[in-house]
């Protein structure tokens, strides 16, 4: 009998007003709408906090996007699963650089002794030359300027690693590369399932494009590597300029870098030129200006005609400020970030332009084939 009484207690209570129920409809609006700023200044800051663990992640999928690429272009040879064609690739990759550093790496390692000296033995040059035409730089000047750079390369360094070091990060983007290459869908659609439902189809092509893309970007930023490495090798070793090897693989590596690798990579070849006379080093000015002619009126536009095309301004904008807030990790993945950016705002223009979500699902482009 005392059953109802506290049956109708307990509905009454689970139909009593709370203390966060809000019955005028107005305030209930506003405090909706507050809530949503609160959350997004909320993720704002977050991404902020962990802003340097994402751009490690975002390294993995640049790194895992190289995999896919090489992985993609052995399928089209010798048709095998996706997973077989990965391994070989890493395979191939390791073996490649065992044998760099087996045939090339002694002599590599001699010639990176050398080059330190080398270099201060010419900005000495470099000084003497200044005060026989009446310029006296003062020694104290320079030596505060080097402490001012060399610190700040330093904390740069430092910005880039965190606290568990530069191996560990670039450990850690070789394993999220790996497993982002193994197994794309899988984490695709575990993002796209985050999604509203009419949101689905627009993201999966989107995603589509930028993976296309980001794989031809480095592709064809790979390719301009070895044709800048192997050509200024070539070109520096029949002249017979010291340190060839060195030289060619310090241009290689930085060709991965647009706008600011090639000024680098040319400055030192010059010393280094002009360390055996001034014929030597007119030679290397030679090599510096006909490598980056080949590179800028060949290589990159059939890079921009196959990726998305940048202006040179804009991704040097975005080198600056990626490398003052993350150092060297940023500033070599400030260009694929620009490019996938730029990808995404067109994209959603292009989907705000066609319509209602829905339309704009039904009438995007057909996103290129997924060989996985």
């Amino acid at each position: 009998m005392a059953s109802g009484p506290k049956r109708e207690a307990g509905s009454d209570l689970a139909e009593r007003a709370g203390p966060t129920d809000i019955s005028d409809p107005l305030i209930r609006t506003e405090a909706r709408k507050a809530f949503v700023w609160i959350g997004m200044a909320a993720l704002l800051a977050l991404t902020v906090f962990l802003s340097q663990s994402l751009l490690v992640i975002f390294g993995g999928i640049v790194f895992g996007a190289l995999i896919d690429g090489g992985a993609q272009v052995l399928r089209k040879v010798v048709p095998l699963p996706r997973g077989v064609c990965v391994v070989l690739v890493l395979l191939l990759a390791m073996l490649f650089l065992l044998w760099v550093g087996r045939f090339a790496g002694s002599q590599i390692a001699l010639q990176a002794a050398e080059l330190p000296s080398t270099i201060e033995s010419q900005f000495r040059h470099g000084l003497s030359w200044l005060r026989a035409h009446g310029i006296q730089p003062r020694i104290t000047d320079l030596r505060g300027m080097a402490q001012e750079a060399v610190g700040g390369i330093g904390q740069v360094t430092r910005v880039v690693g965190g606290l568990i070091g530069v191996f560990t990060t670039l450990f850690l983007i070789l394993v999220l590369g790996i497993y982002f290459a193994l197994e794309p869908r899988l984490y695709r659609r575990g993002v796209g399932w985050m999604l509203p439902i009419e949101r689905r189809d627009h993201f999966e092509a989107t995603v589509a494009i930028m993976g296309q893309a980001l794989r031809r970007l480095l592709f064809g930023r790979l390719i301009g590597m070895i044709v800048e490495g192997l050509f200024t090798w070539a070109m520096l070793q029949f002249y017979g300029v010291p340190m060839a090897a060195l030289l060619g693989l310090i241009t290689g590596l930085l060709a991965f870098l647009p706008n600011i690798g090639a000024p680098i990579s040319g400055m030192i070849m010059i010393l280094v030129g002009f360390s055996g006379g001034y014929e030597m080093g007119l030679y290397t000015i030679f090599v510096y200006v006909l490598i980056h002619l080949i590179d800028g009126y060949l290589i990159v536009p059939m890079i921009a005609r196959k990726t998305v095309d940048l202006p040179p301004a804009l991704v040097l904008a975005a080198q600056l400020i990626m490398g003052v807030l993350f150092g060297l990790l940023g500033l070599a993945l400030a260009d694929p970030l620009v490019a996938m950016i730029k990808i995404w705002l067109e994209r959603e223009a292009d989907r705000n332009g066609r319509g209602t979500p829905g339309d704009a699902g039904k009438t995007t482009a057909t996103p290129p084939a997924d060989p996985a």
